[in-house]
């Protein structure tokens, strides 16, 4: 059987050269933390999330702030209410990536997204949006679902990959209490 590009691709981004992505690094950690980027750096993974290469599709490369989501303790006023040090958020990098990539870019609807690195400081992702807009995407019958007006904001709603996980919606269990959402199992789920 012979191997296509994008086999080659994937097996590259297994172990990247270490050189070549600390220079990236460095240049993404000067540019602004949300880019629209021309092409995808991981061209094999894009793909593989839906990504197609026509008049519609954006990609944006946003970076984090890596670090726990523990709230900063008050300096002053001392109030219990106000003391969560503790309270973590309970949402994972990469939906917070596509939610700040959906705030910029509000005519674009977020398809999905991927990781592209992280250094000691920050995260970096590569965020896929669609034009929900755009004839191109509207005639494709592959992606023309994310026109419909229930999938406006969608990121917003927790209906994209990342957005599921972190809902805690992967397992089909019939004890899973976080089904049809985590408030109405009384917040026994997640």
């Amino acid at each position: 059987m012979v191997k296509g590009m994008y086999h080659y691709i994937q097996k590259a981004w297994k172990k990247p050269d270490a050189k070549t992505l600390r220079e990236r690094m460095t240049a993404w950690r000067a540019s602004e933390a949300i880019t629209k980027v021309d092409k995808p750096i991981r061209l094999d993974r894009a793909r593989a999330l839906g990504y197609k290469d026509k008049k519609g599709f954006v990609v944006a490369r946003v970076r984090l702030v890596r670090g726990g989501h523990a709230r900063t303790r008050p300096n002053k006023g001392r109030r219990s209410k106000r003391m969560h040090t503790h309270k973590n958020l309970k949402i994972n990098y990469k939906w917070i990536a596509e939610q700040r990539a959906a705030s910029k870019y509000t005519n674009l609807e977020v398809l999905n997204s991927y990781n592209i690195g992280k250094d000691g400081v920050h995260y970096f992702f590569e965020v896929i949006m669609v034009d929900p807009e755009r004839p191109e995407i509207s005639n494709d019958s592959t992606i023309n679902w994310i026109c419909k007006p229930e999938n406006r904001g969608r990121v917003f709603r927790g209906k994209t990959s990342a957005g599921k996980k972190s809902r805690g919606l992967r397992s089909r269990s019939p004890m899973n209490k976080n089904r049809p959402s985590v408030r109405s199992g009384m917040h026994r789920g997640k």
